[in-house]
């Protein structure tokens, strides 16, 4: 088996008014590879463009060793498990027929996992998805993607609108699914924290170009918070800061702690504050 369920080299997509460029990633297997940024950053077009639901225009795709125009892969569908931020079921169905449909779609559908599903999650059988919220309709996604038994989870903002309780349970479910082997998981979200809790990676998206892309507890030991006045500021190497804040009373900065005296103190970010600083350095 590759290393990797996901590979993307060079990918673009260019619209008007906004173009993703030359993106470059990989989701190794057993991992959650969490993809951040803000709206219209380029997330969901990234996650269409991988089922190429989306015709790109330049750059290659590899999901789950396939290349994503190869005939293969049209086979390796009913092993990824998707979940976007809009649904396009029709209103009219409800739960019980939806099911019905899909056991018609997949060879592995499992009625009696998406029967339990729909049970956690507390969803109703006969209302018709018209009477739904966006909650609802999130966590009824997720029931249908888990029940036909996936290797690949794609989940675009899936943990919006829900509670936090809800949205806890099922953070716990995509990080136990992608320890299984030969899973994985990518996990769109402008909730940080949900992605703090569970990523392996994080990939940070800004206007339609990759920022970075690395191992959460790389970054979260990479870079720290410095609260100093701006004449202290100014004896920090350039290369060090990535990002800062200027207040009335002094600066809070992002800095990457190899370049940093020792005797300064640093507070450990939290990811949240990794990317709103990188966020206002790149803008």
């Amino acid at each position: 088996m590759d290393t990797n369920a996901i590979e993307i080299r060079g990918l673009s997509k260019r619209y008007k008014g906004f173009s993703l460029d030359n993106l470059n990633l990989d989701l190794p297997y057993g991992c959650v590879l969490g993809l951040v940024g803000e709206n219209g950053a380029g997330k969901s077009t990234t996650i269409r463009l991988i089922m190429d639901a989306l015709e790109r225009d330049g750059g290659t795709v590899s999901v789950l060793g396939a290349d994503n125009k190869s005939r293969e892969f049209l086979d390796l569908k009913e092993d990824i498990g998707v979940v976007l931020d809009e649904t396009f079921v029709p209103e009219i169905l409800t739960a019980k027929q939806l099911g019905r449909i899909m056991a018609g779609t997949f060879r592995r559908w499992d009625q009696g996992a998406y029967e339990g599903w729909m049970k956690r999650l507390e969803l109703p059988w006969d209302k018709k998805f018209k009477e739904y919220s966006r909650g609802m309709t999130m966590k009824l996604g997720i029931a249908a993607a888990l029940s036909h038994h996936p290797r690949l989870l794609l989940l675009d903002e899936a943990t919006g609108g829900l509670d936090p309780m809800i949205r806890e349970e099922l953070l716990e479910v995509f990080a136990d699914f992608a320890a299984e082997d030969g899973h994985a998981v990518l996990l769109s979200s402008h909730i940080v924290s949900d992605l703090e809790r569970i990523c392996d990676y994080i990939a940070f998206l800004h206007k339609g170009k990759l920022v970075m892309c690395e191992e959460k507890d790389v970054l979260l030991d990479r870079y720290g918070i410095l609260k100093c006045s701006r004449e202290q500021l100014k004896n920090i190497p350039e290369e060090a800061v990535h990002g800062k804040r200027v207040g009335t009373y002094g600066v809070e900065a992002l800095v990457e702690r190899e370049f940093m005296p020792r005797d300064v103190v640093i507070d450990r970010p939290t990811l949240e504050d990794i990317i709103l600083y990188m966020v206002k350095a790149e803008s």
